[in-house]
């Protein structure tokens, strides 16, 4: 069929589908790309995995995969919670959707500077936006991932010379409706540890960090519930999960935590 001159090309994912099951997601996953990530004080180039989908009526043979792209590709601000709700009301109405999915991970870096020397590393950090709009209601959640020291308290209380240590991970899974500084919820996880970690350390620092460590004995039930405080003291933050996983330097498993709030 031609118009104007030009060959039009059926739209058949716009054909009436007649099984009549609405389908709860679909879309495209594993999109990897660069992006600009909201930091305080400016913006952070990162590569993401991308997932986006949407929902898809009834009566509707498919969707329209090829605009979820197009729709990223037009993407200039750098990506934050507040940005995220625009980008999701974009996404609903190029794809003509009332419900839909975005779920952005990427690793976020921050430098940071030995406790003594001063010597200057980056760490990296993993974090996850995911954004769903459903029932003309939208969440975003902003999940960060941190690695910390922890120690054990019984193994102190109980032992002459010393006491075992491992290397934990803690996760917050924040709901937020404004921009949250991505720093802001690595520190409250590492300020409730043992002690922190770092890319580089020298001697005199590996001494403050094994004291400092033996100085603030936790048990994976004590980071959970610390970190909990925290993200409750927080205005931005309305509802929140909290998990710690141990990795155990004198078991073959791990220790693991877990606790959530909702507002």
């Amino acid at each position: 069929m031609t118009q104007n001159g030009l060959m039009v090309l059926p739209d058949v994912q716009s054909s009436l589908d007649r099984r009549n099951i609405p389908i709860e997601k679909v879309g495209v996953k594993g999109i990897k790309t660069p992006i600009l990530v909201k930091t305080v004080g400016g913006s952070q180039h990162t590569v993401a995995d991308i997932d986006m989908m949407v929902a898809l009526p009834a009566d509707k043979k498919g969707t329209h995969m090829s605009r979820f792209w197009t729709l990223l590709e037009e993407v200039r601000d750098p990506f934050s919670p507040v940005m995220l709700k625009n980008f999701m009301a974009d996404m609903l109405a190029l794809l003509r959707a009332d419900a839909g999915y975005v779920k952005i991970t990427f690793p976020f870096f921050m430098e940071k500077m030995a406790p003594v020397s001063g010597l200057k590393s980056l760490m990296d950090y993993k974090v996850v936006f995911t954004v769903e709009a459903k029932n003309g209601h939208v969440t975003v959640t902003q999940t960060v991932t941190a690695p910390v020291t922890s120690l054990c308290p019984c193994s102190k209380e109980i032992s002459k010379y010393g006491a075992h240590n491992q290397r934990s991970q803690v996760t917050i899974a924040a709901q937020v409706s404004t921009n949250f500084p991505i720093e802001k919820q690595i520190k409250i996880i590492e300020s409730s540890a043992s002690c922190q970690v770092w890319g580089l350390l020298k001697r005199s620092d590996e001494k403050y960090v094994t004291e400092h460590a033996y100085e603030n004995p936790k048990f994976v039930e004590d980071l959970v519930r610390d970190v909990a405080i925290l993200c409750q003291d927080e205005p931005a933050i309305h509802s929140f999960s909290v998990e710690a996983e141990n990795f155990e330097s004198i078991h073959n498993h791990s220790a693991y935590a877990c606790l959530s709030h909702i507002d």
